[in-house]
């Protein structure tokens, strides 16, 4: 009878505990998609189901637990975002933008406090190859200060590369900060950063995974690839620091690996170099004041015919997802052509719903995908994504000659976004990412053309062949596709 009683009363207590971690998952999940996932996990799978909410699945963007430690009202901030605010402004009401981007660009200002900037020149960089050349020769020219922050760095021959450089130059007197994640480059080792400190870097890891804090930490992670250079040059992508995201290496033995970065020249720095210092002051647990130095005024140069780039950037800090909805807005204005490249293709309803629609209105829309992904559970959520696209016209291409890393869009020829999110929930929701929206027909029409070389180096799926693939094939995607939401 004690048994009995026990045992019944246990049952009730979990029952109210599940009562209770259901009213939170409602309450506090904005998709009602991950909100019906996170609820049939917590009932059909007792205990690991609430475990797994508590550990991943707490809404931080809400909660703000990651918070800015700039001071709001810190004048001389106030001054710079002022001016560029006027300046974005009057950029804005030239002209040189055209009405069907004034929104994005309105959106992304408002939503991401990110200024529309003029005065920039951008660079496409392809592959490592490019990158690292450029990134070595700026590294050596820096006069004043170098911001580093990164989601992977390697302690291999391109770090090191990168970090004699960074060694020299703060011997030298220049300013060097170097942050980067501590779940992507665990690898570095203390050896590493003490040769660093030890040289005269200031150096910190992004939110340090601790036991006590190891899965909630582990969750969300800074995936940013930012280089700022005397605020006025600045490289940002989706190349990490590391000898397998070049192809001209000997040591690399590893597949081909395609990736896209830029290297922007001018005022689009700014607001790079407002995100480091962010980052910065959160995880050294420092205040880095606003400095002049730190933002050169550039806006006095009047050939305001140079590249528009605006820097649209989120992650569990801001109020919206800026990037997921800059990437909805950006497809949402395409007039005649769509053309992205992804790794991880997981882009959730509203996406989907955008994409369907670009391509029942006419429009030409391609996608290039991995032709092998890293991961079985998100290629197989993926390929469930690509079933419907393929449904309604989409053409799918799967890339042969290597893994395919880049994140980019071409959305007609005058807007190329180039950067770090991926196109699925964890860039949209859990990561810290950054995106370019270069505003640019030339540069839009350079990624559109390393688009169609990728093109030849890979195979379109058919259409016909991929449907009518065994039924049990189908199930299992749709199956995985519900767990997108964790993957």
């Amino acid at each position: 009878m004690l048994n009995s009683n026990w045992f019944l009363a246990v049952n009730i207590i979990y029952a109210i505990i599940i009562i209770f971690v259901i009213m939170r998952v409602l309450y506090d999940t904005r998709s009602s998609t991950k909100a019906l996932a996170y609820i049939l996990f917590i009932v059909f799978v007792p205990i690991i189901g609430v475990l797994f909410y508590f550990t991943f699945g707490i809404n931080y963007r809400k909660r703000k637990l990651y918070s800015k430690k700039i001071v709001e009202d810190e004048p001389l901030r106030k001054r710079i975002l002022d001016k560029m605010n006027a300046y974005s402004e009057s950029i804005s009401n030239s002209g040189l933008i055209t009405d069907k981007h004034q929104t994005l660009v309105e959106f992304i200002r408002r939503a991401g406090r990110s200024p529309l900037t003029a005065n920039n020149q951008v660079k496409l960089l392809i592959n490592g190859e490019e990158k690292f050349p450029e990134l070595l020769k700026a590294l050596s020219n820096a006069k004043l200060h170098i911001h580093i922050e990164y989601y992977i760095y390697e302690n291999d021959n391109t770090g090191n590369q990168v970090a004699e450089i960074l060694i020299q130059k703060a011997q030298e007197g220049v300013e060097v900060r170097f942050m980067y994640d501590d779940f992507g480059s665990h690898g570095l080792g203390n050896d590493f950063i003490k040769k660093l400190q030890n040289a005269g870097v200031q150096t910190a890891p992004f939110y340090k995974i601790k036991w006590y804090a190891f899965a909630n930490r582990l969750n969300y992670r800074n995936h940013r690839k930012i280089i700022i250079i005397d605020g006025d040059v600045s490289f940002v992508g989706g190349i990490n620091m590391s000898d397998r995201y070049r192809n001209d290496f000997e040591s690399n033995n590893q597949l081909f690996w395609r990736d896209t970065h830029v290297m922007i020249t001018g005022q689009a720095t700014a607001y790079l170099q407002y995100l480091f210092l962010c980052d910065w002051n959160f995880c050294s647990h420092t205040n880095l004041d606003y400095s002049e130095i730190y933002f050169p005024d550039n806006t006095q140069n009047d050939n305001i015919e140079n590249d528009m780039v605006q820097i649209a950037a989120s992650g569990p800090d801001s109020v919206q997802p800026v990037i997921f909805y800059s990437l909805l807005k950006a497809i949402g204005s395409a007039k005649k052509s769509i053309y992205i490249t992804s790794p991880y293709f997981i882009p959730g309803e509203s996406l989907m719903d955008a994409l369907i629609i670009a391509i029942q209105s006419g429009l030409d829309v391609k996608i290039i995908i991995p032709g092998e992904s890293d991961s079985v559970m998100v290629n197989a959520a993926a390929s469930a994504y690509y079933t419907e696209l393929l449904y309604y016209g989409a053409q799918i291409y799967k890339y042969n000659k290597g893994f395919v890393h880049s994140k980019t869009m071409v959305v007609d020829d005058d807007l190329a976004i180039i950067g770090s999110a991926n196109m699925d929930y964890r860039s949209f929701d859990l990561n810290f990412e950054v995106n370019a929206m270069v505003y640019s027909k030339d540069i839009a029409k350079q990624l559109q053309n390393s688009f169609f070389v990728d093109l030849k180096e890979s195979s379109e799926i058919d259409a016909a062949k991929w449907l009518s693939r065994p039924k049990y094939i189908h199930v299992w995607e749709k199956f995985v596709r519900l767990l997108s939401p964790f993957l």
